[in-house]
């Protein structure tokens, strides 16, 4: 795996400068398969088909903690306001961590994101079209 092309990637999702699709290209090239986002441990960890392993920081501050119960729909308005209106990272980031989100596991090559809460309710949403 590319760690500079990943790092580099990281750092412009969080400071909102390049969109979702972007990214996914941009990890793809990099040699990313999948990639977890980790709320309460605010970070990021990407892999590859091989076993490497490269962790970014969530260097965010000001975030509310991980709400206690799940909500789809709540978490599914924040995916579509940023797939139609092109919401900033940190913003998404804040409405998921409200929604009850704890993390996601984005598998790049199978095109969805799987997000989970703190009680094991899961919600995927595939990328789209």
């Amino acid at each position: 795996m590319n760690a500079k092309i990943i790092t580099e990637a990281a750092r412009k999702t969080l400071d909102g400068t390049m969109s979702f699709p972007e990214v996914v290209g941009q990890l793809l090239t990099a040699g990313v398969e999948y990639y977890h986002v980790d709320y309460v441990g605010m970070k990021k960890t990407f892999y590859s088909a091989e076993g490497d392993v490269v962790v970014t920081a969530i260097s965010y501050e000001g975030l509310p903690p991980v709400a206690p119960e799940f909500s789809v729909e709540t978490l599914r308005a924040d995916i579509l306001d940023s797939q139609r209106n092109g919401q900033q990272y940190r913003d998404f980031t804040r409405r998921a961590m409200a929604a009850g989100v704890q993390g996601y596991f984005a598998f790049l090559r199978g095109k969805r994101v799987t997000y989970f809460g703190r009680q094991g309710d899961e919600h995927t949403e595939w990328f789209p079209k």
